[in-house]
C-alpha cells in the first residue's frame, strides 16, 4: 500500500471512531458529545471518503449501521423490517449526484416525481396495530432491534388507540379501487398495520418545560431530540405524559405485501395514514424533479425558525413505491429516499494556518485560516480566535480538525478541536514576537491577555485608527470605505485623524477613481459632521478598553462636569474636564472595572493626546449631548439581538437601545427582558425560547423605543 492510501485509510479509521464513540454516547447514554451538525460533517467526510475508496469499507463502519443498542430498562422488540436510517446530502450537487447514481444503477431513465417531506429532530417510532387496535410502540434502536415503550406512546394524544375506518368515498377520491378499499378493510379489521414516524415536541412545549425547570433549580432540557428521548424512556407514563410529545407519520407498512402492491404512490399513503386518523405534516408536498425540491428547500429553509416544531432539513423519496424494492438499499440506507439537510450550525474542517491581525490599539488578533466550510448556509474559510489564550483553551494546532460554529448573525469561530483525529504532523502554534507589519518586538502588559505592537506609527495600527475614527459608530462618515483610507495613507496625505480635516479636493483627486464630484462629495462629508454626539466622539478616539457601550457611560457622566451641553463643546474643554477625573471616579461608573479605568486616567493625562483634541478643536470638530441623562424609556431593561433587522443596522439599533437607557448582551440568559428576533435569526432565539425569555419582533422592538 503507498504511502497515499496508507493517509487515507488511518482518517477512515479515525473517523469511524470518532464518530461511533459520539454515537454510542448519544444512543446508549443519552449523552451529547458533540454537536449533530459537527457529527454530521464528521459522517459526511467519511460517506465520501468511502465511496471514493470502497476497498476501505468495513461492515462494522458506522455508515453501514443505523443506531446504538436497546436500553436494558425496556422489553426488546424486533422489528419485522429494519427502520433503516438515511444517507445525508448537504448541497444540490449532492442531490443531482444521488439522482444520477440512481439512474446508473437502474439503467435507465427514471421517474422524476418525488415526495418530500419534512425531515424532524425527535425520535424514530414504530407502531404496531393488530385488528385496528395499538398493541406496541417501539424506538428504533439498531434498527434491528428497539425498545417496547408502549406505555409511553399511549400518552401522545396525536397517536390514535384505534385506527379510524375511512368510508369507501373518501378512499376512493385518493386513488383506490373498490377491489383495493376491500382488501385495506381486511387489513384494518384483521391483520397488521405498521405506521412509522416522529415523535417530537414542540418549541413552546419545550420552553414551558424548561421555564418550570428552571423556577425549580433543575437542569434544563439541552435540545429537542433530547428532550424526546428522555420523554419517551420514562419508565413512569405520567411524566411522559407531562412533557406533551406529538406525532408525526412519515411510512404505512402492511406485512405481507409488496411496496407499491396496494399503495402505489408515497403521496397516496401520506393521504391514507390521515384517513386513519394520524398527523402528517401539511408543508409535505409532491414536486416534479429536482428544481422544485430545491426550491421547496429553500422555501422550508427560509421559515424553519417560525415553525413550531425543530425540523434539520427535509426527505426526498421516489414517489412511485414499486422503485422502492427495485432500487433497494445500499448498506444498511435506502437507494430511494435521501436525507437532505439543512445548512448546519456547526461543522467540522481543517486548521491550515494562524495569521495574526493588527487592530487599532496595536493587540494582535489571531485570525484561524480554515479549509473553506459550509456552515450556516455560508462558505467561510477564517475564523477568530480573540487571543493567544483562547489558543491554549482549545489546545489547537495546526492542522487539527476543528469544530467550527457559525449560528445567525455571530461570528465564525472555532468551539471544539477533536484530537484523536491527529496524526502527529500537526504544529504547534506560537506566540507572535515581532509585529507582522513593523517587526518591532511584541509586547504583553502584565495583566492582560493582549499582545501588543508598542510602535504607534504602525502601518497597521494607524490604518485601524483612521478606518475607526471614519466608521458609522464614530464620525460617521459615508463614502470613506476601507479602501480610500488605506490610498489616502498610502499617498502621504493622511498620517493621523486629524489630517482628514485638512484634506481638499485637489488632493483627493489624485486618488485612482476619484473625480472632482467623488472628491467635493467626500469633503462635504467630512464639513457637515464635524458636530458629532459625545459618546460617539469618545468612541472614535480609540481609547483603549472603550467600546460603543462604555463610551456612552463616559459620555453620560462628563456631561454632568460639562457646561452648555446642548451646545457645541470643543474637543479641548473634554480633554480638561476628563484630565481632571480621579481613578477612583472613573473605576466608581456603572461597567467601568480596574483596567478601564486605568487606561481612561492615562490617556487624559497623555500631552500628545492634549495636542490632538487641541488640534481638532482648531479645525471645528465639537460635541453635543442633548437630554442624554433624563428619564429614559429603556432603563434597566437588556436586550438581545438575532437576526436581520429591516429598518436598522445592527449598530444603530444597539445605539437606539443604549441612547434610552437600556443594555445590549450578546448572550440569552433569564437575565434578559427582550430578545429581539428578526429575519433569519440563530440558535439564540431557540435558547431564549426554552428558557421563556420575552421575544418581540422588529415592530415590536421600534414600538419600545418610540
Amino acid at each position: 500500500m503507498n504511502k497515499d492510501l496508507s493517509l487515507i485509510k488511518q482518517r477512515i479509521e479515525k473517523l469511524r471512531a470518532e464518530i461511533e464513540e459520539a454515537r454510542y454516547a448519544y444512543h446508549v447514554l443519552d449523552k451529547n458529545l458533540i454537536d449533530e451538525g459537527a457529527l454530521d460533517s464528521l459522517k459526511n467526510e467519511l460517506f465520501q471518503l468511502e465511496q471514493a475508496y470502497p476497498q476501505f469499507i468495513t461492515p462494522d463502519s458506522p455508515t453501514q449501521r443505523v443506531g446504538g443498542k436497546a436500553l436494558d430498562k425496556f422489553a426488546k422488540v424486533v422489528h419485522d423490517y429494519p427502520m433503516i436510517s438515511l444517507y445525508d446530502a448537504f448541497s444540490e450537487e449532492d442531490m443531482l449526484a444521488w439522482e444520477e447514481r440512481n439512474r446508473a444503477f437502474f439503467g435507465g431513465t427514471l421517474p422524476d416525481d418525488y415526495y418530500v417531506e419534512l425531515k424532524f429532530d425527535g425520535l424514530a417510532i414504530s407502531l404496531r396495530f393488530e385488528s385496528g387496535l395499538l398493541v406496541q410502540g417501539a424506538t428504533r434502536g439498531d434498527g434491528q432491534v428497539g425498545e417496547d415503550v408502549t406505555a409511553n406512546i399511549r400518552t401522545i394524544t396525536s397517536i390514535p388507540l384505534r385506527l379510524r375506518r375511512p368510508s369507501e368515498e373518501a378512499l376512493s377520491l385518493i386513488g383506490f379501487s373498490l377491489t383495493d378499499i376491500k382488501e385495506l378493510y381486511n387489513f384494518i379489521d384483521h391483520k397488521v398495520v405498521e405506521i412509522r414516524g416522529e415523535a417530537i415536541i414542540t418549541k413552546k412545549s419545550l420552553a414551558e418545560i424548561n421555564r418550570r425547570y428552571a423556577q425549580a433549580g433543575r437542569p434544563l432540557l439541552a435540545n429537542a431530540r433530547n428532550a424526546v428521548a428522555g420523554s419517551i424512556r420514562q419508565l413512569d407514563p405520567k411524566v411522559t405524559a407531562e412533557r406533551k410529545l406529538d406525532f408525526y407519520t412519515y411510512d404505512i407498512w402492511l406485512p405481507g405485501l409488496k411496496r407499491g402492491e396496494l399503495v402505489r404512490w408515497r403521496h397516496q399513503a401520506d393521504q391514507l395514514v390521515r384517513l386513519l386518523g394520524f398527523k402528517t405534516a401539511q408543508h409535505n408536498k409532491l414536486c416534479h424533479g429536482l428544481s422544485e425540491v430545491f426550491a421547496y428547500y429553500r422555501q422550508i429553509e427560509k421559515i424553519r425558525e417560525s415553525l413550531p416544531f425543530e425540523v434539520d432539513g427535509i426527505v426526498v423519496k421516489y414517489d412511485d413505491l414499486k422503485l422502492w424494492d427495485v432500487l433497494g438499499v445500499v448498506g444498511k440506507a435506502p437507494r430511494y429516499m435521501m436525507a437532505y439537510k439543512f445548512s448546519a450550525k456547526q461543522a467540522t474542517t481543517r486548521l491550515l494556518d494562524v495569521r495574526w491581525q493588527v487592530g487599532r490599539t496595536g493587540v494582535l488578533t489571531p485570525t484561524a485560516i480554515l479549509k473553506p466550510v459550509k456552515v450556516g448556509g455560508v462558505t467561510i474559510s477564517r475564523a477568530t480566535l480573540h487571543n493567544f489564550d483562547e489558543i491554549n483553551r482549545l489546545s489547537l494546532k495546526i492542522g487539527d480538525t476543528i469544530i467550527v460554529e457559525r449560528a445567525g448573525d455571530v461570528i465564525p469561530k472555532i468551539v471544539g478541536v477533536l484530537p484523536k483525529l491527529r496524526t502527529g504532523d500537526e504544529r504547534s502554534i506560537e506566540p507572535p514576537k515581532y509585529c507582522p507589519f513593523c517587526g518591532s518586538v511584541v509586547q504583553r502588559v502584565a495583566g492582560e491577555v493582549a499582545y501588543r505592537c508598542p510602535n504607534s506609527d504602525c502601518y497597521a495600527v494607524t490604518l485601524r485608527r483612521l478606518r475607526h475614527w471614519a466608521s458609522q459608530e464614530a464620525a460617521g462618515w459615508d463614502g470613506f470605505g476601507p479602501k480610500i483610507i488605506e490610498q489616502l495613507l498610502d499617498n502621504g496625505l493622511i498620517k493621523d485623524i486629524v489630517d482628514f480635516y485638512d484634506l481638499t479636493v485637489d488632493q483627493l483627486k489624485i486618488l485612482p477613481g476619484l473625480g472632482d464630484k467623488s472628491a467635493n462629495n467626500l469633503i462635504s462629508i467630512i464639513n457637515r459632521k464635524k458636530i458629532l454626539p459625545l459618546n460617539r466622539l469618545i468612541y472614535g478616539l480609540g481609547i483603549r478598553q472603550v467600546g460603543q457601550e462604555t463610551a456612552t457611560t463616559i459620555a453620560n457622566f462628563l456631561s454632568t462636569r460639562l457646561p452648555n451641553l446642548s451646545h457645541n463643546v470643543s474637543p479641548e474643554e473634554i480633554f480638561t474636564v476628563g484630565r481632571a477625573v480621579t481613578l477612583e471616579e472613573w473605576q466608581s461608573l456603572p461597567d467601568v472595572g480596574p483596567k478601564v479605568a486605568e487606561a481612561l486616567f492615562s490617556w487624559f493625562h497623555d500631552d500628545h493626546n492634549y495636542d490632538l483634541m487641541h488640534r481638532l478643536s482648531m479645525r471645528g470638530v465639537a460635541a453635543n449631548w442633548e437630554n442624554k441623562v433624563g428619564v429614559q424609556s429603556l432603563s434597566g431593561k437588556t436586550f438581545v439581538l438575532t437576526g436581520r433587522l429591516t429598518s436598522l443596522t445592527r449598530a444603530q439599533a444597539e445605539a437606539r437601545i443604549k441612547q434610552a437607557g437600556g443594555r445590549v448582551s450578546s448572550q440569552v440568559s433569564r437575565q434578559i427582558d427582550y430578545v429581539v428576533a428578526g429575519e433569519d435569526p440563530g440558535s439564540k432565539l431557540t435558547k431564549a425560547q426554552n428558557l421563556g425569555v420575552k421575544i418581540i419582533n422588529e415592530a415590536e422592538f421600534l414600538a419600545l423605543l418610540a
